[in-house]
């Protein structure tokens, strides 16, 4: 038998049954004709002309001529007739947005969707028909191993085709109601068993044909079939057996087979009719698949290439979507008004940069030339400084700083939290003391005298200042007095207004949303922006998160630094590291003692770091002082807490994960991590980062009870190595971009197929986005219509419609 005519046959007979209607198959007509065409290449001949393109009375014709011919098909002698030539008539295309209007409709619009339905969707996030169709599965179960019955083994999934022999209920006690069946095919018999589903004695009538798919275990002897997904065979186009069949999120209500079914119908409604936004020129070139056959793959995949192939164009759609997006948004900054070109005198920094107990590092020098030749420029800067905790960057903003107020401008400097802010202005007040051998005046404001060629102000703008001085403070900023204002998000408030603000400095910056960077950056005309992070991040994933920026990179630190010792330690040797903390603080040392990370429930999580707060207080460490920071204190409490240990006024920090980034602690010097194993490796190194930073030698210690061999591979690496970025670069290999950034976290629309840790799609996709915004940056050619349309959804929805 040639199986590919015999399933021809069979999908042209259904297709006559539905009336013609290109449903008989998922895809349609012409795709199946692609796929079997290969198989036999009698089929080519069908290739010619579209069936979807034709009229219905043209497909009826069109269906009966092929089928009547098909049983002659097997001999050279009765090739396959190719379609009578016809008119090509292209259906009329439904306007875009008319599509958009249907795409952007309720489920509850969706035949069999009904609000009560809907409602449960909805608490998966789908409200629309849109959000259904981009609703793809988690995985995928392998029923597409079909066996006779004589054949089947124990253990493992596997899918017969079979005729129902007999089927009945049966009550095996008051509350469990079964189904068993009989069914064979022509190699033997097999018992299968489905509990609690009764209704199904009804649907496999005697003599039916079935599909099961599922694990074969074993009773009595007899293998047998224990609740296998069915499906009664009307039809080639499978939908919950026989193939890779789609298993999707649930919530409580609702069923695999009620998704797959609502699904199935939906995509056999849309695919055809869905427009693909990806460039044609941009597919071809990176041999990707039709937007349609991506997302019927990545639901119904014909085979794991074809669902490697859906996953593929899929994220390429996600990353370039994003490239696109934030390339538009430095385009739009850029484009805002003409920037501030200052003059790069470097005699004015001179002083200050001769001042410094140290040589700038290599990385430093070139990622301040960088910040120079951009503050050059009319253009207004646009530039990330990356460097972990202790790398320098705060030099090269300070030198930053100094360069504005030179040319008459001033600078702002944005940190997430008061202690950031005040440790921010008390190190900056420390470089230009020193550099100008003055001590500089008490806070809120300092001013130097002979560091340029005018007093220069430096002043704190925090939450905690009184209501007179914040107002002499907001006067003095509004004059030009003060030139460089370091504060938290007070800077962005109502009443602080800037006489000529040159250059914006935000610190920790994802931890600022994009409306607060941008509220900032309003208070002057054009100013030049500078962010900073201390998260070590690989270049390409930075490009990703942070597109919209230039990227500078310190990726070397100062030498003479004390190394962290860190050392993995088994619970045995808990009490030993309780001994050694105990012995730090007896010689005027701090310590941290972080608490395990709770991922279900942050109310969980601060409720164990109560307890554990009181154990140490009361049985391990009674004679020290402790205070317990967590999740759920408001920011002054935490403020509160985080000043007394920066103050020596506690002994022990007892955190969640909470634990500030960035918060300069000198005295700190041991880390101790309790469940060490359930972090990944850029945040055990961000706890690392928070001891080392005095004269004292600092350590870190690793408790992990059981970890996995994965966990063991992270905590073994960290022992071994010190440089960030490569530890970056281990994380994401080992774990994925999530220890870096949620994409909630970094403003970017949700990934469903993408990861950021595929470095080759983000390269390809950067390099796509890049090339496109050369040639039409405003995407106003006719032929990138519906790719601006998909950009401005996908950013104005954070990602949401789809």
């Amino acid at each position: 038998m040639n199986l590919a005519i015999d399933r021809l046959r069979k999908v042209l007979e259904l297709e006559r049954a539905k009336g013609y209607r290109d449903q008989a198959v998922m895809g349609g007509l012409d795709k199946l004709l692609r796929n079997l065409a290969p198989a036999d290449p009698k089929l080519t001949g069908l290739l010619s002309q579209s069936y979807a393109a034709l009229k219905e009375k043209e497909r009826e014709e069109w269906v009966e001529r092929v089928l009547k011919q098909l049983d002659g098909a097997e001999s050279e002698a009765h090739p396959l007739p190719e379609p009578t030539p016809v008119r090509k008539q292209t259906p009329p295309p439904i306007p875009q947005p008319d599509i958009d209007t249907h795409l952007n409709a309720r489920i509850t619009s969706i035949k069999g969707i009904s609000s009560s339905l809907a409602s449960k969707f909805g608490k998966l996030g789908i409200k629309t028909v849109r959000q259904l169709i981009y609703f793809f599965p988690r995985r995928h179960i392998d029923y597409s191993q079909r066996k006779p019955v004589s054949q089947l083994i124990e253990g493992m999934e596997q899918t017969i085709v079979a005729n129902v022999w007999e089927a009945a209920e049966k009550a095996t006690s008051k509350r469990m109601r079964t189904t068993e069946a009989i069914v064979g095919d022509e190699s033997g018999n097999i018992r299968v068993i489905w509990f609690n589903q009764p209704y199904l004695a009804k649907k496999l009538t005697p003599n039916s044909r079935v599909v099961l798919s599922g694990r074969v275990s074993r009773f009595r002897g007899r293998l047998q079939f224990e609740s296998p997904e069915w499906e009664l065979l009307e039809s080639e186009d499978l939908v919950h057996t026989g193939r890779l069949v789609p298993v999707y999120p649930l919530t409580a209500g609702l069923y695999q087979r009620t998704v797959r079914r609502l699904v199935k119908g939906t995509l056999d409604h849309w695919l055809p009719r869905l427009p693909d936004f990806l460039p044609e020129d941009v597919r071809v070139r990176t041999a990707l698949l039709p937007l349609s056959e991506a997302i019927g793959q990545a639901h119904y995949p014909d085979n794991e290439l074809g669902k490697g192939q859906a996953r593929k164009r899929l994220a390429f759609d996600e990353l370039f979507l994003i490239q696109l997006g934030v390339l538009a948004k430095k385009r739009d900054w850029q484009e805002e008004g003409t920037g501030n070109a200052f003059d790069i005198d470097n005699d004015s920094l001179a002083p200050f940069l001769d001042s410094l107990p140290y040589t700038l590092t290599g990385a430093q020098r070139r990622s301040l030339v960088e910040i120079q030749e951009d503050m050059r420029k009319s253009k207004p800067m646009s530039r990330l400084l990356q460097g972990e905790v202790g790398s320098g960057k705060t030099v090269v903003a300070t030198a930053a700083m100094l360069l504005a107020a030179a040319n008459g401008y001033q600078a702002a400097l944005m940190a997430p939290t008061e202690i950031l802010a005040e440790q921010h202005f008390e190190i900056i007040c420390g470089f230009l003391s020193r550099a100008s051998g003055e001590p500089g005046d008490s806070k809120p404001v300092s001013t130097y005298n002979s560091l340029l060629h005018k007093p220069l102000s430096i002043g704190a703008l925090t939450g905690g200042l009184k209501g007179s001085e914040k107002q002499s403070l907001h006067e003095r900023i509004s004059t030009g007095e003060i030139n460089i204002v370091v504060g938290t998000h007070a800077l962005i408030q109502k009443g602080v207004e800037f006489h000529k603000l040159g250059l914006c400095v935000v610190d920790e910056q994802h931890r600022f949303g994009v409306m607060q960077r941008s509220e900032l950056r309003s208070k002057g005309k054009s100013p030049h922006v500078l962010v900073m992070s201390a998260t070590p991040i690989p270049r390409t994933l930075a490009l990703t998160l942070y597109g919209d920026l230039d990227l500078s990179v310190i990726d070397e630190l100062p030498p003479g630094r004390t190394e962290i010792k860190t050392r993995w330690i088994s619970p045995s040797q808990r009490h030993s590291a309780y001994d050694f903390v105990r012995r730090q603080i007896a010689s005027g040392r701090q310590a941290f003692i972080i608490c395990p990370l709770i991922e279900e429930s942050e109310a969980i999580e601060t409720k164990a770091a109560i307890t554990e707060y009181e154990r140490l207080s009361l049985n391990i460490f009674p004679e020290l002082r402790l205070g317990l920071l967590h999740g759920r204190l408001s920011s002054t409490e935490k403020e509160k807490v985080m000043q007394r240990f920066r103050n020596g006024e506690l002994d022990i920090m007892v955190s969640t994960p909470v634990v500030e980034v960035g918060v300069d602690v000198p005295n700190a010097t041991v880390m101790l991590i309790e469940g060490a194993d359930r972090f990944g490796l850029a945040q055990l190194h961000q706890f690392r980062g928070r001891v080392g930073r005095g004269e004292h030698q600092s350590y870190c210690l690793l408790l992990a009870d059981t970890p996995s061999a994965e966990a063991k591979e992270r905590l073994s690496l960290l022992q071994r190595m010190r440089d960030g970025f490569a530890l970056a670069e281990e994380d994401l290999r080992l774990r994925g971009p999530g220890e870096f950034f949620g994409t909630r976290q970094s403003g970017l629309p949700d990934l469903k197929m993408a990861k950021l840790s595929d470095i080759g799609l983000l390269e390809l996709s950067r390099r796509e986005a890049i090339q496109l915004f050369v040639t039409d940056p405003y995407l106003q050619k006719p032929q990138h219509r519906l790719l601006a349309g998909e950009v401005a959804r996908l950013w104005d929805s954070g990602g949401e419609s789809s």
